[in-house]
């Protein structure tokens, strides 16, 4: 099987098990899991922050940082295909009881300047007050595109002016760094709040972890608690994440390269209408109406690829570890062999 459909869908390596196996365990609610520890202590070095915290999911990260950072009735400024709003079933509002304003942008990246003008003032009280501002890179529904480390300084001025907390989600930051050339920890110093997967590109089988001042992480650690998110003797799952920090993000690049090898091999294609501009490992592309997205989802199938729709012609590809050349040369072979219906 060829699963194309996330990057979440890698499993663990002989040696990443072998580092589960081994893993010193403790009680972590009691703060004693030493692996845990060290996993927190280790993010929290490579990214330049105080404190960390390890979470089950990105979602839930994401959704600590918010409740955090606002109070409910505050509004949050996003863009309208951030993953904490259109992939995280409401929570914003269900969890922290906050309302977004949700900016349009290009590929899903947004600008200072549009930050500024939609700040609420706090004296005008029909409107919510804007608390947080917050960036998503790389930009999942934007086929993997990455801010600018000069777009992403500009947007922290703003935030930095109007006193505006400002998070990353990051949960694909050292795709977006190896494929920009930015320094991981210089992009963390400019947000309040930072969180990375470590279940996508870096192959963990689980698990996220929430970056950010050590007071802000023990406001987390409760909320997290309140989410239902402690977990005990969870470094068995954090020695996964350690192993993923020290083997897996330099190799990234290699998704990378097989994700602009397949974006220029769908460009070529005559089903294919348009293609998303590829910098890390998404690939987003349309179909042509001649040939049905659904129907060509079924053609992928019958040789044991999948993918994942995006909309009724719109189809996404997502490389990651276990995708390897060999597996490459039998999609452009499939899709080379596909024709219109």
């Amino acid at each position: 099987m060829i699963d194309l459909r996330s990057d979440t869908v890698t499993r663990p390596s002989k040696e990443m098990l072998d580092a589960m196996y081994a893993a010193r365990v403790g009680d972590d609610v009691f703060g004693d899991d030493p692996t845990v520890n060290e996993l927190e202590e280790k993010a929290a070095l490579l990214l330049g922050k105080e404190s960390a915290l390890f979470c089950p999911s990105g979602t839930m990260a994401n959704q600590i940082a918010i409740n955090v950072h606002t109070r409910p009735g505050d509004e949050v400024i996003c863009h309208k295909h951030a993953h904490i709003y259109y992939y995280e079933g409401g929570a914003i509002m269900k969890n922290s009881g906050a309302s977004v304003c949700l900016l349009e942008g290009e590929r899903g990246l947004i600008s200072a300047a549009d930050v500024e003008i939609h700040i609420n003032p706090e004296e005008n009280i029909h409107r919510p007050v804007t608390t947080l501002v917050e960036v998503e890179n790389s930009m999942n529904k934007g086929g993997g595109a990455c801010y600018s480390y000069q777009t992403l300084m500009e947007i922290a001025a703003v935030c930095k002016k109007y006193n505006l907390k400002y998070h990353l989600d990051g949960a694909r930051l050292f795709n977006a760094v190896m494929a920009t050339g930015d320094d991981p920890r210089v992009c963390a110093q400019l947000f309040d709040s930072v969180s990375i997967c470590l279940s996508k590109g870096l192959g963990a089988p689980i698990g996220s972890l929430l970056l950010g001042g050590a007071l802000f992480i023990k406001r987390a650690r409760r909320v997290r608690k309140t989410f239902g998110g402690a977990m005990r003797q969870a470094g068995y799952l954090a020695a996964a994440g350690i192993f993923a920090l020290d083997h897996n993000i330099q190799r990234l690049k290699e998704d990378h390269s097989r994700a602009r090898y397949l974006g220029d091999l769908l460009s070529s294609l005559s089903y294919v209408d348009t293609v998303l501009p590829v910098q890390t490992n998404i690939v987003i592309f349309t179909l042509t109406n001649q040939l049905p997205g659904k129907a060509f989802l079924s053609k992928l199938k019958d040789h044991d690829i999948h993918a994942l729709s995006l909309g009724p012609q719109q189809i996404r590809f997502v490389t990651h570890l276990d995708f390897t050349d060999a597996m490459l040369e039998k999609v452009e072979k499939t899709l080379k062999g596909i024709h219109q219906l």
